[in-house]
């Protein structure tokens, strides 16, 4: 399936692509992502809030934009490379929560391009309209029903595909820059999350086999030359973040933050039809068991190819109809949630595709085979447990594969190719973000349908301007606003549901904390937060504020009252919150629906 530009011009110049048309082939390219970034942005990413996670990530890179050091003042079961990298949304001009959701979404679409270029070996300036369309689907699916927001798991897969677009670049045209900036991106990729630990021992696999560096490897200076500084480049974020963390004394806590929490192995993936064979005959996963027939007989033709003839590359491309009809029947079915194990089966029919890619060509797919092993790392996960950020991507990749084995035929004629990629495109574009529209306008991530989300958050803060919720929500994000301007502090924290408060209202978080989630608080965590309420006691200038309003409420749109009394019980996971609660020794204030305990500026 040949969906490229088809050359431009004929003649003697034909392989002469001027600079001018360079330059806008780039341009366009560059509009159409930025323009795809912001629209998704404003239709579907800023309608719908929820005060937990849509804050978490920004909350911690707060705490590192004034100087906190991580695993000394910031306690993580992860590495807290995404709270340096989004310091950045703090930077560019506009509401801090709108401009991080379309920095999320420019993630997601450049991961998308970058495998895509990747897997098809083509330079982007070289699309057609049909690739540009699929891989712009291929972006919206990735989001599908998840909320726009900055998240460890999108700069894990953002850093893995750039990276290896620009060191593959770099291998291939013998250029040191790209190749060393791929390199930093995916030694970084690994201090996001510690699933995609895998990243950095793939590029060092890649840098020491590629042909362009093996060849007199041990016989040339040269070789060791450009190794010596390739290898720090690699190692440059781990560094930088061990060098902190060392200078600060943190590093033996760090050790103890980053093995404390609870081990992910993949095993709901791995097992999706492996511990009950008969799932192969049910549905969502029957799927993959019609598309591994479709792949048997289209491996089969590739292998034979010179008998099959015409008629076998006409069944050929029959074939690759049925898988693309599988593809896009698991990703209807699935509804964009992760019950259905919609991308668990998209993650196994790629790895169907691999190997009939591979038995068709006699060539592995290194590419695809990439592809595939940064699905599994990103299902490595607590609460989502399954590759559905990655679903475009998978799908896109699992039919460039199967295309990819298709015995030749001679070109259709350039207008009717030309005609025909556009029209894929453009039903692969319209059709994808028709689905993920009506996803959102159904049912926000925990949050409520579009109608009923009334509540325009920048009356509460500018840097939550154009963000909508519910009423409900609404209510309760305004009587935080409500308590830190009725009593002033130096020190706030609003436990424990609330990161988003702290870079909403220009907080600073005395605690070491800013999500005390069960699966998050790791290692001497309690100990720490109670000794630091000890410390709050004795410096006074203190706010704590506990909410008594649980997240699932809000996620229905309430009720969340209007005032509660002081002694009112207060939401809590494990104990911490009421513990934190009876130590403190402030004067017990309530606003609306929060109870808290506050001691004046001395």
């Amino acid at each position: 399936m040949d969906v490229a530009s088809p050359p431009l011009t004929t003649g003697p110049d034909a392989g002469v692509v001027r600079p001018s048309r360079t330059v806008l082939r780039l341009s366009l390219h560059v509009a159409w992502v930025l323009a795809l970034a912001v629209a998704t942005e404003l239709r579907v990413g800023r309608f719908g809030f929820h005060p937990s996670d849509q804050g978490f990530i920004l909350a911690q890179a707060w705490r590192v934009r004034h100087g906190e050091v991580p695993h000394s003042d910031i306690i993580s079961a992860r590495p807290l490379g995404s709270a340096y990298l989004h310091i950045v949304d703090f930077v560019l001009p506009g509401p801090l929560f709108f401009v991080s959701s379309v920095l999320s979404m420019l993630e997601i679409i450049l991961a998308t391009i970058a495998f895509a270029a990747l897997v098809t070996r083509r330079r982007v300036r070289d699309w057609g309209p049909g690739l540009t369309g699929l891989t712009a689907a291929a972006s919206l699916l990735n989001l599908n029903a998840f909320p726009l927001m900055a998240w460890h798991t999108i700069d894990g897969i953002f850093l893995t595909a750039c990276g290896a677009w620009a060191l593959d670049s770099g291998l291939r045209n013998g250029k040191a820059w790209p190749r060393r900036l791929g390199l930093v991106l995916l030694g970084t990729a690994v201090f996001v999350k510690q699933s995609f630990a895998p990243v950095p021992l793939i590029a060092l696999c890649w840098l020491l086999l590629h042909p362009s560096l093996r060849e007199g490897a041990f016989r040339t200076g040269r070789w060791w030359g450009r190794l010596a500084w390739d290898l720090p480049a690699l190692g440059a974020f781990l560094v930088f973040y061990l060098g902190i963390v060392a200078f600060d004394g943190g590093l033996g806590a760090m050790a103890e933050q980053l093995t404390g929490g609870l081990p992910a192995y993949g095993e709901r993936l791995l097992g999706l039809w492996l511990e009950n064979p008969e799932t192969l005959l049910r549905p969502p996963v029957r799927g993959l068991t019609f598309f591994a027939i479709a792949g048997v007989l289209l491996a089969l033709l590739g292998v034979f190819r010179e008998r099959a003839g015409f008629a076998g590359a006409v069944l050929a491309r029959l074939l690759l109809l049925a898988g693309v009809a599988v593809v896009v029947g698991t990703v209807v079915d699935g509804h964009f949630t992760g019950a259905s194990r919609w991308a668990d089966v998209l993650w196994w029919i790629l790895g169907v595709a691999l190997l009939v890619n591979w038995a068709a060509k006699r060539r592995f797919p290194r590419m695809g085979a990439l592809v595939f092993a940064t699905g599994f790392m990103t299902s490595l996960s607590w609460g989502n447990d399954t590759p559905t950020l990655f679903t475009g991507t998978l799908a896109l990749t699992a039919i460039l594969e199967l295309s990819d084995a298709l015995p030749p035929l001679p070109d259709p004629p350039r207008r009717i190719a030309l005609a025909g990629a556009t029209a894929m495109g453009l039903v692969a574009v319209l059709a994808s973000g028709w689905a993920v529209v009506v996803h959102h306008d159904e049912a926000a991530y925990l949050d409520m349908a579009r109608e009923k989300l009334t509540g325009d958050l920048g009356t509460v803060t500018p840097s939550m301007r154009g963000i909508r919720t519910n009423p409900g929500t609404f209510t309760y994000i305004s009587q935080i606003q409500d308590c830190v301007t009725r009593y002033p502090a130096g020190r706030t924290a609003v436990l424990p549901d609330n990161p988003f408060a702290y870079p909403a209202f220009d907080l600073r978080n005395p605690f070491p904390l800013e999500w005390p989630l069960p699966l998050e608080i790791v290692a001497d965590a309690p100990q720490r937060m109670l000794a630091r309420a000890d410390e709050l006691n004795r410096e006074g200038d203190y706010l704590v504020l506990f909410q008594t309003v649980s997240m699932p409420v809000l996620a229905k749109g309430g009720p969340v009252p209007a005032e509660v009394a002081g002694d009112a019980p207060i939401f809590d996971y494990l104990g911490l919150e009421n513990a934190l609660r009876s130590r403190l020794t402030g004067q017990t204030v309530t606003c609306g629906s929060f109870v808290g305990k506050w001691a004046p500026r001395p």
